[in-house]
This record gives structure tokens, C-alpha cells and sequence, in this order.
């Protein structure tokens, strides 16, 4: 049995798109499972124990005529594994001619109308309701073929040589760390700086025993340096300063992560950290950080969720300051509060 799953990114998706990988191996142990990924995210599935193999591609130069005899090759490589499964958790015209191409015997993807992929597929699988989470949604590909979508697994395993290397740099020794994600691809996902700021600040002074880490790539140094600047002895400004599985065992080593709607809140989903989400433009319910609702804050305003990557609001991103540093610090309190839970994310 050979399974090609296509969910090439963002790193969010391909986040939230695991328990189908996990599900499969789970009740289906002689299935050889292929992950067909965007080169920039390989690291992530590189060496994963579910994992058969990955078939890499760059995203960015898909459309040059320069790389579309690259692109012939990985699909004939695809068709020669002939598989017995296509599985299109992307759903966009892109992923739906290479699930198409791949000429495997049976081919499920979502039923998402955005770009007609769906003609592709043997089956569309519908999104039971508008709200309904990511993560549930591609999980209702399982019964299609016969797997149940249920069950336990270890949603993103712990990376021994990334992990030793977190503790290099930071030995908890009694102390509990904050982990900050205050970039975001678009930038009215984005919480105000001054905002983080603030939040650092006070809980500094309310928290003796609280580290900071303030993880973003390249383009987030400019946030990562007024944040650490706000208490420069207790925090770390890893902005650019991580490889994609750093990132990860950083987010696992955290105590409760605050973030915007970002690719690394689901990672700290993934791996059982608590999360503090902060929510402007888009909906929590579908993409929020899987199995803590009570943990987002969004404030009600007319145009929320308007799901654009601009604002037009004569207050340019009302409903994201309007979630003030002391609804989050009230949020966190709770958390940091709480009993230490069983650190155990969510399972399908």
C-alpha cells in the first residue's frame, strides 16, 4: 500500500494536516506514506517516522518556464510509485493537477471552490460547516478510505539534537519561559508592537521566575529587538536565529505561548503548549490553535472576521488594538496560575 499525501504549505497547514499522516500509520501499518512539501518546509518531515519519503518542490519558481522540465521530472517520479491513494489536503488548482497527474488508483481532496480543484478527485470531501475547524475538516478524508479518524499519536516528536540545543542556550532550572511570536504574514494579523512591549514589561514585574524568547524570521529583528529591549536580562531575541526545528523544540520548551495567527501557534497546539491567541481578520473557530478556543481573544466588531489582508477601517486595525496588553496579562495570569497540566496535545 503506497499514499501520496500533497499539502505542500504553509507551515501552519502542513501543522494541522499531521494527524491525517499519524491516522493513516496508526491503523493502516503497511501503508508506505509519501508527503509531497514545499523545499522550504522539508526540514519539518525530514527523517519522520510515519514517513516513507518526501517529494520536495519550489514553490516559488513553479511558474517559470525555467523549472517546468525540473517539475516534469517530480511528477514522473510521482507516477512511478504508483500509488494507491492521492490524498489533496491543499485543494488548490495547483495540488489538484499533481493529484491528477500522480494517476494514482484513488484520489480523495476537499471540497474547496476556490480554485475548481476538486474536478481532480474521485471524491470532494465538504467542509461539514462553515466554522468547522482545519484539522476536522482533513481529518473527514479518513472514512473516505476506510481509516478511522480517531485515535491517539505523538502529533510532532520531539527533535533530540534541536531539543539539547534549546537547553544549551536555556537551562530552566526553576523558571518558566513566555514564548513571543509577534510577526505575522500579513501584517494586520499583527498585534501591536507596543502592545508586546507593554505585556513583557508588566509581566516581568509580576514574575519573578518568567523568561522571555521572542521567536520570527529575518524580516520579525526589528520586532524581536524593541521586545527583548523591554527587558533585556530575562529575554531572548531568537528572530532569525532558529532553524525550522529549533523553532519547534523552543515552542515545546515554552510554559504558554502568546501569538498572533501564525504557522507556529499551531506548532504550540501541536505540542500540548498553551496558547494565548490573538485574533484579528480571520476566524478562530476555523484556523485557531486546535483544541484551545478558550485561549483566543478577539474583540466583536462589524467587519470581524473579514478574512482580507488589509484593513479599511477609519481606525486602521481596530480589532486587533483593541485587545489590550491587560486582557492578555488577565489571560495569562490564568495560565500561569493553573496547576501544571499533562503537556499532551490534542488528538483526532
Amino acid at each position: 500500500m503506497k499514499v501520496l499525501i500533497l499539502k505542500p504549505s504553509s507551515l501552519g497547514d502542513v501543522v494541522q494536516a499531521l494527524p491525517v499522516l499519524r491516522l493513516i500509520r496508526k491503523h493502516r501499518r503497511d501503508a508506505d506514506v509519501f508527503w509531497w512539501i514545499d523545499t522550504s518546509l522539508s526540514p519539518l518531515l525530514e527523517g519522520d517516522p510515519d514517513l516513507a519519503g518526501l517529494i520536495r518542490f519550489d514553490r516559488r519558481g513553479w511558474m517559470s518556464p525555467m523549472n517546468w522540465a525540473e517539475i516534469w521530472r517530480t511528477v514522473q517520479e510521482i507516477r512511478c510509485h504508483a500509488f494507491d491513494w492521492v490524498i489533496d489536503l491543499q485543494s488548490l488548482a495547483r495540488s489538484g493537477i499533481v493529484a491528477w497527474l500522480a494517476n494514482g488508483d484513488f484520489t480523495v481532496g476537499l471540497d474547496d471552490a476556490r480554485e475548481g480543484a476538486r474536478c481532480f478527485y474521485d471524491v470532494a470531501v465538504r467542509r461539514p460547516t462553515w466554522d468547522t475547524h482545519a484539522v476536522d475538516w482533513y481529518l473527514q478524508v479518513l472514512p473516505v478510505l476506510g481509516i478511522p479518524n480517531h485515535g491517539a499519536f505523538d502529533w510532532l516528536p520531539v527533535r533530540k539534537p534541536q531539543a539539547a540545543a534549546v537547553r544549551e542556550k536555556w537551562a530552566p532550572a526553576g523558571r518558566r519561559l513566555i514564548v513571543l511570536q509577534p510577526g505575522a504574514r500579513w501584517w494586520n494579523k499583527r498585534w501591536p508592537l507596543e502592545h508586546f512591549v507593554q505585556l513583557v514589561r508588566r509581566l516581568a514585574a509580576e514574575h519573578a521566575d518568567l523568561d522571555f524568547a521572542v521567536l520570527g524570521g529575518m524580516a520579525d529583528r526589528s520586532l524581536g529587538e524593541a521586545i527583548r529591549a523591554a527587558c533585556p536580562e530575562r529575554c531572548l531575541d531568537l528572530t532569525g536565529r532558529t532553524s525550522l526545528l529549533e523553532m519547534v523544540e523552543w515552542i515545546r520548551a515554552g510554559t504558554v505561548m502568546v501569538a498572533n495567527d501564525t504557522g507556529p501557534m499551531h506548532v504550540a497546539a501541536a505540542v500540548g503548549v498553551p496558547v494565548v491567541g490573538l485574533f484579528g481578520p480571520t476566524e478562530p473557530r476555523r484556523t485557531g490553535a486546535y483544541g484551545q478556543r478558550d485561549g483566543i481573544l478577539q474583540t466583536h466588531l462589524p467587519c470581524v472576521p473579514c478574512m482580507k489582508e488589509s484593513c479599511s477601517r477609519a481606525l486602521p486595525l481596530e480589532c486587533l488594538r483593541s485587545i489590550s496588553p491587560e486582557a492578555v496579562l488577565s489571560r495569562l495570569r490564568e495560565l500561569l496560575d493553573a496547576p501544571a497540566r499533562n503537556r499532551r496535545a490534542p488528538s483526532g
